[in-house]
This record gives structure tokens, C-alpha cells and sequence, in this order.
């Protein structure tokens, strides 16, 4: 009932909010619109109303770099896809990021205990000179796709800014990613240059990413030149390779310190990202140079607070949005901090100890962290006092509400903890944090600034404050999908978001939404797996799994336990075969070798069949609930249903004693 009292947690002083930049935003509004807005709530409202003027002024507020001037900002915000934004402008995302060109500290990276770099903006605007001119000498042009396969090095920043300066497409996955993974993404773009690291640390280990570069370019038959990062201290026989290489150094070793920014359209093609690939190869999602620039701006600027004294960290890979997300703080001039390995080496409080030593302003990381610091009992506030943290970030999965009591008890007892949500198909958020709100246990904080989000019924009927329902929007906004790659007649575009409600965009979450905006979150509302706050999808494992001898058949679903998920498999096993520990320890081998360790199961189950749908689809969603303890779980379309029952007594016998 909504008697039920929600603890606050934080709340902004007055001078905190007369002092953020969302204030300051409420004031240029009031004054180009004659308005007299004075409340968080009050703005949203106008920025859903009014979304045309909204996005207008912030993209005057913000003081995006246009190189030619738009003519109208939307043509239709009711359609989608399509919908057309600053119709006639152009622009460049690297530009708007490289508008500083000081002294100051750009980026500051961290690879585990073993490497640590600078590059202040002088620096890196040099570096993306350098660059861009070598990636043109070899032939690199607009539209042409530039891919990765990289740690999270300040080399990855440099090269996807050199690739946007040209009006080239990138696209990045992380080095931890299966062989196959990577072909099944890269594979479906045809990229022209590949660069990577040779290798990365985890855990104080040295991993050699050179066997898994020569497999990946013996599929990527597009590829013309491999760019070859100096990452770990290995040798490695490139000369092997049947493309031309290069290293990175030689490529940023000319005298060219000027940029030839290429004007683009707002909607050019800037991002290549990847769906979790739930039912089939992962979707090449496309993003906008525009469309991503002024979300990111929106979300840094006003949601975030960032301004050019802060220093922002996300503990992310290049392999998910956040990175994006992350970079595109540079056109804020802040200070960018870049950590790769793990967290925890090479002590366990060791990001905590980073945070400190670079005076980190905005920590961001996952639910998964954040509980995982918990259940190891680290007491952040015996390690320092965090003078400088003022937000922390969490994303990925529903940040349970015991975080919140840790955080604010055992961490900073004066810090905004903002939990986000978004995702990889708008490369942004739906919900955000707010220097103008305070903070409810369980809560996220608010709907983002010209965000129409609402929470719908199955049927499609908006539902009342507090009811849990489909996370949808109805409106239009310029961080979606302009297609994607490859995608006849927009069919997968129109599968994945508006096959329930057409016309308006399904995000595949469960949310519910109260009287005051803030929002619960309660988790996926399909079958996507989602352990660690990073999606995946079931096509990827399926895939090995069908290829291992012993395997009848399989299930793969995630299991809500705590602020995170486990992978669950349930293997139906030709006879004579058993799945014993030898046998499974195989199958998590091989997952981990083909897709990631992210895709491995934390329990692999043997049952006696597995459960199809009339039409032949596997019954992920029914057993997914089953095994979360909901019973609300359809099975009219179940083609064998008494397997069901297997299932329940497994969540029974199980389940409910883990």
C-alpha cells in the first residue's frame, strides 16, 4: 500500500542544489521562456511536454559545437523509429570532446598495480592528431568500421576519438571475450582496421592475447591492417600474421598536431554496440554521433553534475555502454580515471585506495560491487574519508536495499548514491541521479530529462502509480538506434523494441513508478541474462552447448539472488553420459574459452527434459519465473507441460534452501 513509509537516505543541501548545474539549466529555461519553474518535477513535466524546446536549449545550454546550424530540432516526436532530429546540422563528436586543449589532467589509467599513464589534454588532443592523419594515410575513410579488441587503456580512447574525427564507425569489445564471441560481433560489420593490445592483466597475471587475435583475423577476412598496443611486456610474432601490422607508437610518431574534423550529419553513424543476443547473433545496434553527444551531455551535465574540477571513474570494460558513457565526460573537461583488471587485485580494497589517491569526485561501478565489498566485510570509511567523494554510481542490475544501509553506514554517510538504468540500445539511461533530490532506500531518483517513460500493463494500458509493469516510452528521443547493421527493413529493429506495443519503444525491464517520479526497478522482463549488471544473451551459449557430444539438449536461465544474477543450465544429457563434476567443469571450460567468463553458469542442473512452446521455442521465461519463485507463470503455450512440474520441484528441493 502506498502508506508504506520509504526511509530517505540523502538529501541534497540548498547549496548543493543553487549550486548544481540542473539549477542553472532551471534559470536559462525560465529566462528564454518566460517560466517560473522551480522544482525538479516541474522541469521534467516541461521537457516531456515541450520536447522540441527541451532539446533546443540544452543543446544551447550545453554549448555543442554545431558546424553548421540546424534548421529544426525534431520533425515528428510521435514516430518510432524515424523520428529526425536537428534536421540540416552537422557536427563532430571527437571535436565536442577535444574542445580543451590545457594542461590539465585528461585521462588517468590504471592497469592494476602494474601500469599507470597520464595523458593531460594538450596530450591527447596531439595524440588523436597524429592519429587521424596515420588512419587516413592508410586508406580510412567515412563510414568505413574501425574495430577493437582492447583493455580499457587510454590507447582505446585515443583511437576511437581518431576513428570519429574521420567520420569512420567504431566499434570495441573487451579482450576477455571468447574467440567466437568476438567473430560473431566483428564478423557482421566488415571493418577495415583492427587494433588491439596484445594482452591484459587480471589478477596480476599476464594473459597474451596474441593466439586469439590471429583466430579472430582468420574469419575477419575484411580487415586490412592490424594496429598492434604495447599493452603487457610480451613478444609476440606478428610477422605471422597474413595482414599488414603496425604498431600503435610508430602510427602517433609523426609531426601532425592539427585535426581535419569531418562534418557529419547529426544521425552519422558514430558507435557500433552489441545486443545481448538472446535470440540469435548478437544485433549490431547503431548508434548516432549527435544522438549519443547530447544524451551523454544531458546525463554528465545536469544528472550527474560534472563539472571540470570533478574526476569521474567507472569501473567498466570497452566492451560495455558505460565506457562510452564514461568518455564522453572529456567534452566536460573533467578528469577521466580508466581502470582495467580486477577490482579486487591487488588487494581487495584496492579501487577504494584509487579512489582516494585521485581524489575521485564520482566513483561508478555496479550493484554487484558494491555487494561483493559488503559480503568480503571491507569498511570503506576505515580506509580514508573520501573528502572528495561526492557520488557514487550504480548500474547494471537493482541495487538491493541493503547497499544502501552499508554505503551510508560503513562508507560516507553524506555522499549521493545514485542507482542508474539504461542500457546498450539507447547507450544511455532512462533513470538517473538528481543534485536536486534526495535519495529513498530501494529508489531510483528520477526519469531522465525529456525521457516519456511509463510503466504499462501486458494489454497495454498505462498503470497507476506504484503498479509494476513493462518499462515502455512513448516518445521519441535522440539516443536511439538509428538501425541496425545490416537489418532489412528495419525487421530486427522492430522485433526487439516494438513487437508488444507498436510504436512505442519496450525496454524489457519491470518497473513501477511513484507519485513523487522515482522509480523501483525490479529486473528483465524477458529472458536476457544479466550477472553483473553486463547482459547476455542465451543465443551465444546455446551455440557451444549444441556442439558438445554429451548434451541432449539444454535451458539457460538467470536467477535473481541478492543485488545480482546466476547463470543456471539445465542440461538434458544423452544416455549414457551423466552431468558428474568432471563433466560440468568441462562445460564451464568451454564456455569460458568460446563466449567469456561472464557467460560461465554458477549451477548446472540435470533434469530429464526440457520444456518447448507450441511453435518450437525453448520455455525460457516460465522456467525463469518458476525458478525465481514467482508462480504467476503461463504455460497454456507449452507443448509438454508436465515437465514443468520437474522444474517447480527443483526451485522446491532446491532453491528455496540455497
Amino acid at each position: 500500500m502506498s502508506s508504506i513509509i520509504q526511509k530517505k537516505c540523502w538529501e541534497p543541501s540548498a547549496n548543493l542544489i543553487n549550486s548544481s548545474n540542473m539549477m542553472e539549466f532551471i534559470r536559462y529555461v525560465n529566462i528564454k521562456e518566460n517560466m517560473s519553474i522551480s522544482s525538479y518535477n516541474e522541469l521534467y513535466k516541461w521537457s516531456i511536454e515541450n520536447s522540441d524546446q527541451f532539446w533546443l536549449l540544452f543543446s544551447h545550454f550545453s554549448k555543442i559545437i554545431f558546424l553548421k546550424p540546424f534548421n529544426k530540432v525534431v520533425d515528428d516526436i510521435s514516430i518510432m523509429p524515424g523520428a529526425s532530429w536537428f534536421q540540416g546540422s552537422r557536427i563532430n563528436y571527437a571535436n565536442n570532446l577535444l574542445k580543451f586543449s590545457d594542461e590539465r589532467e585528461a585521462l588517468i589509467f590504471y592497469g592494476e598495480d602494474k601500469v599507470r599513464k597520464i595523458l593531460t589534454y594538450k596530450e591527447l588532443k596531439s595524440q588523436v592528431a597524429k592519429l587521424s592523419y596515420s588512419l587516413k594515410s592508410m586508406g580510412v575513410k567515412k563510414g568505413d568500421r574501425v574495430a577493437a579488441l582492447t583493455a580499457n587503456v587510454p590507447e582505446a580512447v585515443v583511437s576511437m576519438l581518431a576513428t570519429s574525427s574521420i567520420g569512420a564507425i567504431w566499434s570495441s569489445c573487451s579482450p576477455d571475450f571468447g574467440v567466437s564471441s568476438v567473430i560473431e560481433r566483428f564478423k557482421q560489420i566488415s571493418p577495415k582496421i583492427f587494433i588491439s593490445t596484445n594482452g591484459y592483466y587480471f589478477k596480476g597475471k599476464v594473459l597474451n592475447s596474441f593466439k586469439k587475435i590471429v583466430a579472430i583475423l582468420d574469419e575477419l577476412h575484411s580487415v586490412e591492417m592490424l594496429i598492434s598496443i604495447k599493452y603487457v611486456k610480451e613478444k609476440n610474432e606478428y610477422n605471422s600474421i597474413k595482414i599488414p601490422c603496425l604498431d600503435w607508437e610508430d602510427l602517433i610518431s609523426n609531426s601532425h598536431e592539427d585535426i581535419d574534423f569531418e562534418s557529419l550529419p547529426f544521425n552519422h553513424p558514430l558507435f557500433i554496440m552489441y545486443s545481448s543476443g538472446t535470440t540469435g547473433k548478437p544485433k549490431s545496434i547503431v548508434h548516432s554521433s549527435g544522438g549519443t553527444l547530447i544524451q551523454h551531455l544531458k546525463e554528465l551535465m545536469l544528472h550527474t553534475d560534472i563539472k571540470r574540477d570533478d574526476t569521474i571513474f567507472y569501473f567498466t570494460t570497452c566492451g560495455w555502454m558505460m565506457w562510452n558513457w564514461l568518455v564522453s565526460s572529456l567534452a566536460l573537461g573533467s578528469r577521466v580515471l580508466l581502470y582495467d583488471g580486477n577490482a579486487f587485485h591487488p588487494s581487495e580494497d584496492y579501487l577504494l585506495q584509487i579512489a582516494i589517491k585521485e581524489k575521485i569526485s564520482i566513483f561508478g561501478t555496479s550493484a554487484k560491487y558494491l555487494s561483493e565489498i559488503q559480503k568480503r566485510n571491507i569498511l570503506p570509511k576505515n580506509i580514508g574519508k573520501f573528502k572528495n567523494l561526492r557520488t557514487i554510481l550504480s548500474t547494471g542490475s537493482p541495487l538491493e536495499e541493503e547497499s544502501y544501509d552499508y554505503v551510508y553506514k560503513f562508507w560516507k554517510s553524506n555522499v549521493q548514491l545514485s542507482s542508474i538504468c539504461g542500457g546498450t540500445d539507447i547507450i544511455s539511461c532512462f533513470f538517473l541521479g538528481n543534485p536536486m533530490l534526495p535519495i529513498y532506500k530501494g529508489k531510483l531518483q528520477s526519469i531522465g530529462l525529456g525521457m516519456s517513460v511509463k510503466s504499462y500493463s501486458i494489454q497495454g494500458d498505462e498503470l497507476p502509480y506504484g503498479k509494476k509493469g513493462e518499462l515502455v516510452c512513448d516518445k521519441a528521443f535522440p539516443s536511439m538506434p538509428i538501425y541496425f547493421w545490416n537489418d532489412e527493413q528495419n525487421k530486427k529493429y522492430l522485433n526487439a523494441y516494438f513487437n508488444v506495443y507498436p510504436g512505442i519503444w519496450r525496454h524489457g525491464d519491470f518497473i513501477s513508478i511513484d507519485k513523487k517520479f522515482n522509480v523501483k526497478v525490479y529486473g528483465r522482463s524477458d529472458s536476457t541474462l544479466n550477472p553483473g549488471g553486463v547482459r547476455i544473451g542465451t543465443s551465444e551459449i546455446y551455440s557451444v552447448l549444441d556442439n558438445i557430444h554429451e548434451i541432449e539438449d539444454s535451458l539457460v536461465i538467470g536467477r535473481r539472488i541478492n543485488s545480482d544474477e546466476e547463470i543456471v543450465f539445465f542440461l538434458k544429457m544423452k544416455p549414457p553420459y551423466v552431468a558428474d563434476k568432471s563433466f560440468k567443469d568441462l562445460v564451464i571450460s568451454t564456455i569460458w574459452e568460446n563466449c567469456s567468463p561472464r557467460h560461465c553458469p554458477n549451477k548446472i542442473i540435470s533434469v530429464h527434459d526440457i520444456p518447448y512452446t507450441i511453435n518450437g521455442k525453448k520455455v525460457e521465461i516460465a522456467v525463469k519465473k518458476i525458478i525465481n519463485g514467482e508462480l504467476d507463470y503461463n504455460i497454456d503455450a507449452v507443448k509438454n507441460p508436465s515437465v514443468i512440474d520437474e522444474y517447480i520441484n527443483i526451485y522446491k528441493n532446491r532453491f528455496t534452501k540455497s
